[in-house]
């Protein structure tokens, strides 16, 4: 159980990597695209439809990795309370409702994605970017990976209470 658990997270790392990487794309392209419209006079719909792009992969991919790293928003003024027993009854509870609200999430997505990918859904606007089924792709990963970071939650959760009813 404990070997998974660095696996588990250390793909979480990677993916929050990227969703660090999509940031500072996006800061870029922002700052590009102000320049663009005030000093040119030149406001491309693509660019600014790109920032939709580089957005979705920052909050959904960042949501997994803000798990992992406990940056995500707690109750620590109850939890702290709590002995290590507790805590890590705590942690179980809400590593496995956090697993089924983002399996329910990944399994309505789903049909919704298929269908932007079988109808190759593209920008209603002229000048937009054709690729709008790959944008949606994100809802499903970033969803999944908030999954896998359950699932390490929920195994270091489990060495918890168990270490604990050792002690």
């Amino acid at each position: 159980m404990k070997q998974a658990i660095p696996k588990l997270e250390a793909f979480v790392e990677f993916t929050g990597g990227l969703a660090r990487f999509c940031v500072l794309a996006l800061v870029v392209l922002v700052a590009t695209n102000v320049i663009l419209r005030y000093l040119f006079s030149i406001g491309p719909v693509s660019m600014q439809e790109l920032e939709w792009h580089l957005i979705s992969p920052i909050a959904l991919f960042g949501l997994a990795y803000a798990m992992k790293h406990k940056a995500d928003v707690r109750v620590d003024f109850v939890y702290e309370r709590f002995g290590p027993l507790g805590k890590g009854w705590i942690d179980l509870f809400s590593a496995v409702l956090t697993f089924l609200v983002a399996l329910v999430i990944v399994y309505l997505s789903v049909p919704y994605v298929m269908q932007s990918f079988d109808m190759m859904e593209g920008s209603p606007d002229p000048g937009g970017l054709p690729y709008r089924y790959l944008l949606k792709i994100f809802l499903p990963l970033g969803f999944g990976l908030l999954m896998i970071q359950g699932i390490a939650n929920l195994l270091h959760a489990a060495v918890q209470i168990k270490e604990a009813k050792v002690a």
